[in-house]
């Protein structure tokens, strides 16, 4: 009994030791503000499909700091969406700006789907159900003969 006890209060108490102290925020909220603003423009890499305002991936944490960081040091947004883009390239950024190495961003997915919509157009048209319902001789006269059989076989 007193075993199961402990067991039990152990076991209970052991997801305590998996717990997180929560981010420190900045001791200036407008400061604080301002990197959950600019965090909301920069893509998580690892996630890759949330900002890393929202991602609570370990990178993400590290990029808000490295924002938080330049904005105590006095960089403007500019100058560090500069550095995210020198260090990480244009994916980091959630919206990428119209430029010749992001077109294929911008349009692959148009691309793709004409080009889908191209092949189901050609292989629908290629597709000629007259052609199928037509028989030649050898056809007809083997039906000839079967229905001829049938007949027969029920009379």
């Amino acid at each position: 009994m007193l075993r199961s006890l402990a067991f039990l209060i152990l076991a209970a108490t052991a997801q305590w030791a998996l717990a997180k102290e929560a981010a420190p925020a900045a001791a200036d909220p407008a400061l604080e503000q301002r990197v959950m603003a600019l965090s909301a423009e920069l893509r998580c890499l690892v996630c890759q499909n949330q900002t890393i305002a929202d991602s609570s991936a370990p990178l993400a944490e590290d990029l808000r700091n490295q924002v938080r960081e330049k904005m105590r040091q006095g960089a403007s947004d500019n100058q560090i969406v500069d550095y995210m883009v020198a260090r990480y390239g244009d994916f980091v950024l959630y919206r990428p700006p119209f430029k010749l190495t992001t077109v294929l961003l911008w349009f692959g997915p148009l691309l793709l789907l004409a080009g889908g919509f191209a092949v189901l157009v050609r292989r629908v048209l290629r597709r000629r159900p007259e052609q199928d319902l037509e028989m030649n001789a050898s056809e007809r006269k083997r039906a000839a003969e079967l229905l001829a059989g049938n007949e027969a076989e029920r009379r």
